[in-house]
């Protein structure tokens, strides 16, 4: 005897069969399972945020107001309310009040971009979804073009910066000090790339690579060798040699990963 289920149709009934050969239908094209909708409020808040990225919203451009939001998008304002709460929480907008006041698209600090990767890569590699080889590699990838560009961009403040610190790696006693003028050095030579970018990114992967790990054989010859790798590659970006100084700096964190030992 057939078997029936009951549903609805623009006709009445249908029959079982015509059912399940529908659900096997859309079970083929969308997968077993479809993903569920976004609350109303991420939609919201999605919708926005790509009107960031896009352009289309810039820094400094007031939102309307949370009424006229509601009206846009079709949904409540405790909708649009939460909605900015998200995109506030995530620095994208901020509000004032007063008779000036509203919400407005904030204005991104290098600083903050910086400080927020960092904190995003020390939160992975802790959970080691970013692996001690991955930063080293990233670190490569960061700094030996920014050699390069440096020996073309400089400007005489950048050297001159830089043989101050190569004197103060000199004086420097103790680990956390001599790290510290390592890494400022390096600081140095991006910058001196003048692309402000890559200073976002590389400073971040040697701080979080600095905390995660020590490398080993830090005794005086292995201070003295960083700081001779450094003259070098100071004096190669000085003379705007771009390729001797990207080589350079290759070696020198080539030398630098070996001091991390196997932990990669």
């Amino acid at each position: 005897m057939r078997q029936y289920v009951v549903g609805k149709t623009n006709g009445g009934e249908v029959e079982g069969d015509a059912l399940v050969a529908r659900s096997k239908a859309r079970e083929a094209l969308f997968g077993p399972q479809v993903g569920k909708v976004r609350p109303a409020y991420q939609q919201v808040a999605d919708q926005l945020r790509d009107l960031i990225l896009d352009g289309s919203l810039g820094s400094g451009d007031r939102l309307p107001a949370e009424s006229e939001l509601a009206e846009i998008f079709g949904v409540s304002r405790s909708t649009v309310r939460e909605a900015l709460r998200a995109l506030a929480s995530r620095d994208l907008v901020n509000t004032t009040r007063g008779t000036t006041g509203g919400t407005f698209i904030s204005r991104m600090r290098f600083d903050q971009v910086s400080d927020y990767l960092e904190t995003s890569l020390g939160l992975m590699s802790g959970a080691d979804d970013v692996s001690l080889a991955n930063l080293l590699e990233a670190r490569e990838l960061l700094e030996v073009p920014a050699a390069g560009l440096a020996a073309l961009r400089h400007e005489q403040h950048h050297i001159d910066e830089m043989r101050v610190m190569v004197e103060r790696e000199n004086q420097a006693r103790g680990r956390g000090r001599k790290f510290r003028d390592h890494r400022n050095f390096h600081g140095l030579v991006v910058e001196a790339s003048s692309n402000r970018l890559l200073g976002v990114m590389a400073e971040p992967v040697f701080r979080v690579l600095q905390a995660r790990a020590v490398p080993n054989g830090l005794g005086a010859t292995f201070w003295t060798s960083v700081t001779e790798d450094h003259i070098e590659i100071l004096l190669r970006i000085e003379a705007g040699d771009s390729v001797g100084a990207s080589s350079s700096m290759k070696e020198h964190l080539a030398k630098l990963s070996s001091a991390y030992g196997d932990g990669c």
